[in-house]
């Protein structure tokens, strides 16, 4: 099967994962959402997005074999033990699925549901195809009513090849500035791209024809804008913004969503470190990594390494992440090399204080 085909069926996954998501949103209930054993919340959206992607993966793909690394399985589902929200996400899945007339006549049991859903227990790695996907990445977001998306990347022999990535929240028209709001009938976004085709964006919402789209064109740093997720300031973020000169505040914005407006132009700059050291989950970065590649943008760890995909569920990586556009890239990577060497040499002296 070719990589366009792949990409039709990854596009109807995802678009369909995210008619689930919209449907969940518009009344999500009190017993919709929980917290996970790790104490992180999860939604019958998360759940459900996951099976959608699963069944209608594959469906479409047929003979071939589904390798799926996804974030959620069944076994946090099973241990709150409760049938009726089993019984919903159930309901939601073989509705989403039925309102596509190729899937109507489809049916559907909670264990169905179960078993698609722990497909993605694949660790994926160096050897083969293995799809990886967020189901709603930005739950938090998702739950406030704000930005969340759906990314689905293909790993063949440990390199994403294609990505696809739904943003039901985000204006069709590209945004600048820290406002990321539109009037509802222009908001969802089907962002993808493959390798050597570029990125596009098509609406959600509406039929519409896919439009290319590129980077940002800025060449000063002072005038870029930088994204980040909502979470506890972290520090280097503004040591590094301050080197390049830029003085607005940073745009706060949940999941992979990030990626998407950085692919289109609305902002330059992405960092993602964290104030200690911990794994990053691939499924968090393999859609949005493809999607900005393709429009002509880097991601890299601090170090200006490609990011690497191939070593199981979560990343290879240096220190953090950083995703940006050609032109700025060498200057950005300078301003983070000279960060951390202050953030280690600060943390030397403080060592060293605490001895005496």
């Amino acid at each position: 099967m070719s990589y366009d085909e792949m990409l039709t069926a990854a596009k109807k996954a995802v678009s369909l994962a995210a008619r689930l998501s919209n449907e969940v949103r518009k009344s999500l209930l009190v017993t919709d959402v929980w917290n996970k054993s790790d104490d992180s919340p999860v939604t019958v959206a998360d759940y459900g997005s996951q099976a959608v992607v699963s069944l209608v993966l594959e469906r479409e793909l047929k003979n071939e074999p589904v390798s799926l690394v996804a974030e959620e399985d069944s076994g946090e589902l099973r241990k709150i033990a409760a049938e009726n929200v089993l019984a919903r996400i159930t309901e939601l899945v073989k509705d989403t699925l039925a309102s596509d007339e190729s899937y109507a006549a489809s049916p559907l049991s909670s264990d169905d549901v179960l078993n698609a859903i722990d497909r993605g227990k694949s660790e994926g790695g160096p050897k083969g195809r293995h799809w990886i996907l967020d189901p709603i990445g930005g739950t938090r977001g998702f739950i406030r009513g704000e930005q969340y998306a759906i990314g689905l990347a293909l790993l063949v022999e440990g390199k994403v090849v294609l990505g696809v990535m739904a943003c039901p929240k985000l204006p069709f028209s590209s945004t600048t500035g820290n406002t990321l709001k539109s009037s509802p009938e222009k908001v969802g976004c089907l962002f993808y791209g493959s390798v050597g085709t570029g990125t596009y964006v098509q609406s959600l919402s509406v039929d519409s024809l896919p439009v290319k789209v590129e980077v940002s064109s800025v060449d000063d740093p002072a005038k870029a804008c930088f994204f980040e997720s909502y979470h506890t300031p972290v520090p280097i973020h503004n040591t590094i913004a301050k080197k390049l000169g830029i003085k607005d505040s940073p745009i706060k914005i949940n999941s992979q969503t990030k990626y998407a407006a950085l692919s289109r132009g609305d902002g330059e700059v992405y960092l993602r470190f964290t104030r200690k050291p911990r794994p990053e989950s691939i499924w968090n970065h393999a859609a949005g990594s493809i999607i900005v590649s393709e429009a002509g943008g880097k991601v890299t760890d601090a170090a200006g390494d490609p990011l690497d995909f191939s070593k199981g569920k979560y990343l290879d990586y240096k220190r953090g992440i950083v995703v940006t556009t050609q032109k700025l890239l060498p200057r950005l990577l300078k301003a983070v090399r000279e960060s951390i060497k202050e953030e280690e040499e600060e943390e030397e002296k403080a060592a060293s204080v605490k001895l005496h």
